[in-house]
């Protein structure tokens, strides 16, 4: 079965098809399936397929349709990160004891996104605990990158990437706290948005066995992943705004417009340089094409702000904040022989190897002293969003690099024109909108010599996710957007 006209359209065009009956929700369903059981034997993104009861909310979408009905998702096939609840299905997070737990309740955004019409075809893959930047686990197997089967897709939404760019409907959602909506979009060339901390509820987005409770888990947030910029708007919309369960049943809480409409409005400081894990030389080219596209359109462009916060010191106070979470989840052995590890290290090593051990080991008043120094970086991006509307820069200081499974990832390298980095130090440039919660909007902005899709982040003012998203819309209009990889383009 070829390609068909729907396969790579994106929900906004799919969604005025529904509506102008040039095609059903059930066709556009089956189209999605097709993809996936022609192509998803070399690709591995769709982890649980769920085609029968897709199949009975798409015959449901086209009922409401033919009444008249409008909902923003009505009839849109789309795809789901393992890591969400949804009710009748796993949700293992890629742990092989829990292969079984099948919860039955969907998570919030589920619960979302079925009420705007939406038609889940199935989960995606992730790596275990979702803590890597691969996806792979002992459950699912390998997810591959669609450009190039030999390499990672990203994570830890690295299958709903693949999903999107191999064409398994337009929408998927993914989380992020260490890059993992904006890594995956970079590695198969889609779009992602990290929102703003706190503006999507998270219940139900919970390891197996967790009670599905509302909870502010520090940093960690959900968002959309698209093939188009528009589409991620669409989708922030549906499943943006507070638990009711804390905030009251129809409380929704109301973003600011993006503060312009037109390139030649913007404000943009471009960066492409971090003193502890500079980009590679073709994703600095990269920018340094995308910063005279954009001055050519009329945007205004610095190269550098002295109200810039210290990226070495944001870095290093990232990766402790980020393990002093992550590891509170820990197993008691594994915990303590960290703990026992960090007495060992010497004071004046600040390396962000060290500081993410001292993180795991940290004590709740040298916590406290960190929060502080986080809300003084929060006060430092609020000066600079007075001078700047939005911020652009890497998203990882390389494309897409082949497999590596060995299991220590502090022993894992990644090499940057030559030389040799710490793997997990990579989490520098995705913790710069992280650590302030700050939203970031992923875009592609075309392929190195490789092949391979390269991109940057768009980071915004905080609750001002509009802004960022509306500026990548304004780029993909001007500058192009998605290309469908050669492999599964038929």
């Amino acid at each position: 079965m070829a390609k068909s006209q729907w396969s790579f359209k994106t929900a906004t065009e799919l969604s005025a098809a529904l509506a102008a009956r040039q095609i059903s929700a059930v066709e556009l369903t089956e189209d999605a399936i097709a993809r996936i059981e022609r192509h998803d034997g070399r690709i591995n993104a769709i982890c649980v397929r769920d085609f029968e009861r897709a199949l009975q909310a798409a015959r449901a979408a086209d009922a409401s349709l033919a009444r008249g009905e409008k909902k923003p998702l009505l009839g849109i096939p789309l795809t789901v990160k393992e890591s969400f609840n949804v009710a009748g299905l796993p949700t293992t997070w890629g742990f092989v004891p829990q292969k079984d737990f099948r919860p039955t309740q969907d998570a919030l955004a589920i619960t979302r996104i079925k009420d705007a019409g939406g038609v889940i075809i199935g989960k995606t893959n992730v790596p275990v605990g979702l803590g890597d930047w691969q996806s792979y686990n002992d459950i699912y197997g390998t997810t591959n990158n669609p450009y190039d089967l030999g390499r990672t897709p990203g994570g830890s939404s690295g299958g709903s990437s693949a999903a999107l760019a191999a064409g398994y409907g337009p929408l998927s959602i993914g989380s992020d706290i260490g890059g993992s909506l904006r890594v995956p979009a970079f590695h198969c060339g889609v779009y992602a948005h990290k929102p703003t901390f706190g503006l999507v509820a998270t219940r139900g987005h919970t390891p197996p066995q967790v009670p599905p409770m509302p909870l502010d888990r520090d940093m960690s947030v959900l968002g959309p992943m698209a093939r188009s910029a528009a589409d991620l708007s669409l989708l922030l919309d549906v499943i943006a705004g507070p638990d009711p369960l804390e905030a009251g049943v129809g409380y929704k809480l109301a973003l600011p417009p993006p503060r312009h409409s037109r390139l030649a409005d913007f404000r943009v400081l471009v960066i492409d340089g971090h003193p502890m894990l500079p980009p590679n030389k073709e994703i600095r080219e990269s920018i340094e094409k995308l910063a005279g596209k954009l001055a050519k359109a009329g945007a205004s462009i610095a190269r550098q702000s002295p109200l810039l916060p210290d990226f070495v010191e944001s870095s290093r106070l990232y990766m402790r904040m980020l393990m002093a979470f992550l590891a509170s989840f820990w197993p008691a052995e594994q915990y303590e022989a960290a703990k026992a590890a960090a007495v060992q290290l010497k004071p004046d090593d600040t390396s962000l190897p060290a500081e993410r051990l001292r993180g795991i080991a940290v004590s709740h008043r040298d916590w406290v002293l960190d929060e502080g120094a986080r809300g003084r970086l929060r006060a430092q991006w609020r000066e600079l969003f007075k001078n700047f509307d939005a911020v652009i820069c890497p998203i990882m200081p390389t494309q897409a690099y082949p497999h590596d499974h060995s299991p220590e990832q502090e022993k894992r390298r990644v090499n940057i024109d030559g030389r040799d980095y710490v793997y997990p130090d990579q989490l520098s440039w995705p913790g710069i909108a992280t650590l302030p919660g700050l939203p970031a909007t992923a875009i592609p902005t075309g392929f190195a010599s490789d092949g391979l899709p390269i991109g940057v982040q768009i980071l915004g003012p905080w609750l001002e996710d509009r802004t960022p998203i509306k500026l990548a819309e304004l780029m993909e209009r001007e500058f192009g957007g998605f290309v469908p990889p050669p492999m599964f383009n038929d």
